[in-house]
């Protein structure tokens, strides 16, 4: 895959980060900057949570615990990117609502994409 195809894929979810802060309380991003740092820092610390527990446990797993670590996830990413605030509840209705919206608009991020390549 090329690389332009990965940065479209963190600006898409940079973007759903934005709309999930402007629907979601206790979720508010200050920028889309913050955005996209979030959404590249929730990829790692997704994939690093996947590589220690396994697909069972993953952030990108279904089923109610990829939910709920989804939702650790996020929040745990506050920690990390500037100009980002998410309470315990707003961290669960994010998940809750990005799950929803990939549904409609999936979005895989680099790392979740090479896992289904085989690579």
């Amino acid at each position: 895959m090329s690389i332009l195809v990965h940065i479209v894929r963190f600006i898409v979810a940079a973007l759903v980060l934005m709309v999930v802060s402007w629907i979601v309380p206790g979720f508010s991003v200050g920028g889309f900057w913050s955005a996209l740092i979030l959404a590249i820092v929730i990829a790692l610390i997704g994939y690093i949570v996947e590589a220690v527990f396994g697909r069972r446990v993953s952030p990108f797993g279904r089923g109610i615990v990829g939910f709920l670590v989804s939702a650790l996830v996020i929040w745990v990413a506050q920690y990390v990117v500037a100009h980002v605030s998410v309470s315990i509840l707003g961290a669960l209705l994010a998940a809750l609502v990005i799950g929803i919206i990939d549904l409609f608009i999936p979005v895989s991020t680099p790392f979740e994409a090479g896992r289904k390549e085989g690579k």
